[in-house]
C-alpha cells in the first residue's frame, strides 16, 4: 500500500491547503469530504499564511538584493584601509611617521601588519579608529598620509557603514518574518493533517484502490509508493 506523507515546505503546505479550499468553491458544501468547520479553518488559515510566506520570501529577496551591493561597498571599504594602513606603516619605517603614533590608531607597535578585517565587523571597528587616529596626528602637526588619502578612506567607509547598517536592519527583518512563519507550521501541519484523515475516512469504501487513491488525491492527499509497490499493485488491478 502506498504511504502518505505530510508537507515539509511552505509551498508545498500551501498547495494542500488550496486543494481542499477550491473544493469548497465548487461543490456544495453537504458533497465535501471534510466538514464545514474544516474548510472554515483552512480557508482562514490559508490567507494568513500564504501572506505569511509571501512576505518572508519579499523581505528575502529585498536582503539578497541588497547584499549583492553591499558585498561590493565592503570589497571597495576593505581595500582602501588595507592600503591605507600598509603605507602608514611604510611612513613609519621611513620615520616619517613616529611609531609611537600609531597608538593613535589602535595599532601595534611592535610589527608592521595590517590588522584582520576579514569580518564586517572588524572592518567597521578599524575604519573608525583609523579614521579617527588620522584626524587625532593631522590635529598635532603631523603630514597627511596620501595614496590613499584619508578622506578617500571615509568616503568609502562611510558608503559601507550606510549598506551595513541597511543589511543589518533587512536581515532583522527577515529573522523576524522568519520567526512568525516557522511558528505557523506545526498549526498548518496539524490542520493538513485533519484534512487528510477526514479525506479518507469519507472514500474508505470506495473500490477499486486506485479510484480511492485517486479521489484522495484531489483533495491534496499526497501518496508515496515504496520501490516496486505501484508496478505490483497495478498488475493486481
Amino acid at each position: 500500500m502506498p504511504y502518505r506523507r505530510l508537507p515539509n515546505t511552505d509551498q508545498a503546505r500551501i498547495r494542500a491547503l488550496k486543494a481542499v479550499v477550491v473544493k469548497g468553491d465548487i461543490y456544495n458544501v453537504y458533497d465535501l469530504a471534510v466538514s464545514l468547520k474544516t474548510l472554515t479553518d483552512a480557508r482562514n488559515f490559508l490567507i494568513k499564511f500564504e501572506a505569511a510566506q509571501s512576505y518572508y520570501a519579499e523581505c528575502f529577496e529585498r536582503q539578497s538584493k541588497a547584499g549583492r551591493k553591499h558585498q561590493a561597498n565592503v570589497k571597495t571599504a576593505r581595500l582602501y584601509l588595507s592600503h591605507f594602513i600598509q603605507v602608514l606603516n611604510l611612513a613609519v619605517i621611513r620615520s616619517e611617521v613616529r611609531t609611537s603614533h600609531k597608538e593613535y590608531y589602535g595599532l601595534d607597535l611592535k610589527n608592521n601588519n595590517v590588522p584582520d578585517l576579514s569580518t564586517e565587523t572588524s572592518l567597521a571597528e578599524w575604519g573608525r579608529k583609523i579614521i579617527n587616529g588620522e584626524s587625532l596626528r593631522i590635529s598635532q602637526g603631523g603630514i597627511p598620509i596620501y595614496n590613499p588619502t584619508i578622506a578617500k578612506v571615509r568616503v568609502h567607509y562611510d558608503i559601507f557603514m550606510e549598506s551595513y547598517e541597511r543589511q543589518k536592519n533587512l536581515q532583522a527583518s527577515t529573522a523576524r518574518s522568519l520567526e512568525v512563519l516557522s511558528s505557523m507550521r506545526a498549526d498548518a501541519d496539524s490542520l493538513i493533517l485533519n484534512i487528510w484523515n477526514q479525506v479518507e475516512k469519507k472514500f474508505e469504501d470506495v473500490f477499486p484502490n486506485k479510484k480511492r487513491l485517486d479521489l484522495c488525491r484531489d483533495y491534496g492527499v499526497i501518496y508515496y509508493y515504496r520501490t516496486g509497490e505501484k508496478q505490483i499493485e497495478e498488475v493486481e488491478v
